[in-house]
């Protein structure tokens, strides 16, 4: 009998723990949204300050900025999720917006929540 009762506890657990396991990490989507007025072209990349090294589009790749029009990028993300904005001019990684280049710097207003919505259009200035 006992061991019973036992195996049902620890199936019960197991249960509520993947239910909650599954239920924080539950995907959204943020759209971001960029204007650049820089004369050369920009790099961008999203760094989440939620999930240690996850970065958008990945880690080889950038987003290009390369026209005055405003580009906008959807991601996929966790809901409630923290994600930052880097930006930099292309091979001169110390002329940058956001926390820059490789998520080195600090901002106070470069960061949004994942949370299916969408983010102010970002205007990148020289």
């Amino acid at each position: 009998m006992r061991k019973g009762l036992f195996g049902a506890v620890f199936l019960m657990f197991s249960l509520i723990y993947c239910l909650a396991a599954t239920g924080s990490a539950s995907a959204d989507t943020l759209l971001w949204r960029f204007e650049s007025k820089h004369p050369n072209v920009v790099s961008v990349k999203l760094y989440s300050d939620s999930r240690r090294g996850h970065v958008w589009p990945n880690s080889s790749e950038v987003y290009v900025l390369d026209d005055y029009s405003v580009k906008t990028i959807n991601i996929s993300c966790r809901r409630g999720e923290k994600i930052c904005y880097g930006a930099w001019v292309r091979n001169r990684s110390n002329l940058y917006w956001g926390v820059g280049y490789e998520n080195r710097n600090r901002c106070s207003s470069c960061c949004y929540t994942c949370n299916g919505g969408q983010t102010k259009v970002i205007v990148l200035n020289p």
